[in-house]
């Protein structure tokens, strides 16, 4: 009985260690680590006169300009586009408060 399990684990060895031929290459190795986002706040836009400055994080930054890992790629009327790492984000103007008037 001993010997009738030896012969199947050494049978079966082999076609465990074949590959799928159907994966792609690389797919057995640990997925890259995305990299992290960085905490950005736009809290301001000014155009006019054919300059565009975005305030984001308290530092004005013009459209091109690159800071860390990040380059201010558009700057609109009320949204900033920029480059995170290489990835696009969009940053919006946080709304303001909405004041209520007591009589």
């Amino acid at each position: 009985m001993a010997l009738l399990l030896a012969g199947l684990f050494t049978f079966s060895a082999p076609a465990m260690a074949l590959k799928d031929p159907t994966r792609p290459p690389g797919f057995d190795n640990a997925p890259a680590k995305a990299a992290p986002r960085t905490s950005l706040a736009l809290q301001s836009i000014l155009v006019g006169n054919g300059r565009k400055v975005a305030v984001i994080n308290g530092e004005p930054r013009a459209e091109g300009q690159a800071f860390g890992d990040i380059r201010v790629r558009r700057i609109l009327r009320d949204r900033v586009e920029v480059l995170d790492h290489g990835r696009l984000r969009t940053l919006y103007l946080e709304p303001l408060p909405q004041v209520r008037r007591t009589q």
